[in-house]
């Protein structure tokens, strides 16, 4: 009864909407029906091998771009950087450096020192000097220049004005009042006549162009709009209509046998990769681990090791036969030197050490040769 009750009070779970489908999709008629299934197994037998090529392709592409083109892109980075960036950084730091260092120093020897030399004791003294002048003599005389230029300034303003007065008084009662009244008593009077003149034209002219222009309309639309619009009403609209549904399923058919093509190379690429793996990677790993591993351990321990401790026990025996030769040799040859030279005396060694007994060293007695006794 609790249970009932807690599910009784708990709201009902909203319901899942459905996908939306294509406005056309309700209203599918035969013809799209019919021509769907064909295309779309006809789409799939074209698109399956190119999908397979273009998987075989970006799979090898992966492989070049993974073994090949890595390590090329990074030797040919190595390469740059010791050919190009290495000589440019010690000739950056180990030459132009130094050398710019040495033109900047050598440049403000030369240049800057003598310039501010220059200005410092040649250029303010001269600029001071100019100062003085434009204050002490130029200003003083441009203001006179000044006061004589307003002067004559004033005076031909006078006259000009006097002049344009004139003149202004002779070209209005000359010029603008004849030909105000020429406007308004001449002009204007014929300006009205033409003007109707022309608005009657225009009128005749509206009125004809209108007739030549209706009856060319509806000649033109009896000849050629209408036929027109039925033959695009009748013909072209429907087998637009097929065409396009044609084309939406075709391209429907291409997207879908995209997928599902892709789906099969998929499979088959796995299906190749295990038939690679337990026909030619398993056998051989199992034949390095189960054969090959276990005869090398034995062939190394029965006959390598064996053969390499015979091997150095020959090179042993070698040598000490070769030593002894050689001891044999020496010894031969040292006979032979006594029996053609005979046997050398040995060097008398000469007792460097000091004198014992009777021949120590006294107060009275030398071992130089001119005190000798």
């Amino acid at each position: 009864m609790d249970l009932e009750k807690q599910d009784a009070g708990r709201p009902a779970p909203p319901a899942r909407p459905s996908p939306p489908r294509r406005p056309e999709a309700a209203g599918e008629g035969c013809l799209v029906v019919a021509v769907r299934l064909p295309v779309r197994i006809f789409v799939f037998l074209v698109v399956l091998p190119v999908r397979m090529v273009w998987d075989a392709g970006v799979v090898a592409v992966r492989w070049l771009e993974r073994a090949v083109f890595r390590p090329l892109g990074r030797a040919l980075w190595w390469v740059g950087r010791a050919v190009f960036v290495w000589p440019l950084v010690g000739l950056w730091r180990y030459v132009l450096v130094p050398l710019g260092q040495a033109l900047a120093w050598l440049g403000n020897l030369v240049v800057v020192v003598p310039a501010g030399w220059l200005y410092r004791y040649v250029l303010v003294p001269l600029g001071h000097a100019l100062v003085w002048l434009y204050r002490r003599v130029l200003t003083p005389f441009g203001h006179g220049v000044t006061v004589v230029l307003r002067g004559i300034a004033t005076v031909c303003a006078a006259i000009g004005l006097g002049v344009f007065t004139a003149l202004a008084w002779l070209t209005r009662y000359l010029v603008l009042v004849p030909g105000a009244w020429l406007y308004r008593w001449v002009l204007t009077p014929v300006g009205h006549a033409v003007a109707w003149c022309a608005k009657g034209l225009v009128w005749l002219v509206g009125v004809l162009v209108t007739g030549i222009g209706t009856g060319l309309y509806w000649i033109t639309r009896i000849l050629f709009v209408l036929p027109l619009l039925a033959v695009w009403r009748w013909v072209l609209a429907p087998a637009g209509r097929v065409l396009a549904v044609v084309a939406r399923e075709i391209g429907d058919a291409l997207g879908h046998a995209w997928r599902v093509a892709g789906y099969v190379s998929l499979a088959v690429g796995r299906f190749l990769g295990a038939l690679v793996r337990w026909t030619v990677v398993e056998p051989a790993r199992w034949m390095y681990a189960r054969v090959l591993t276990p005869v090398g351990h034995m062939v190394r321990d029965a006959v390598l090791r064996p053969a390499a401790e015979a091997g150095r026990a020959v090179g042993r025996a070698v040598r000490q036969s070769l030593d002894s030769a050689r001891a044999t040799l020496r010894q031969a040859r040292a006979d032979l030197r006594r029996m053609l030279v005979g046997e050398q005396r040995p060097a008398p060694v000469e007792n460097r050490r000091e004198p014992i007994g009777g021949d120590t060293r006294t107060l009275g007695s030398s071992t130089t040769a001119l005190t000798k006794d």
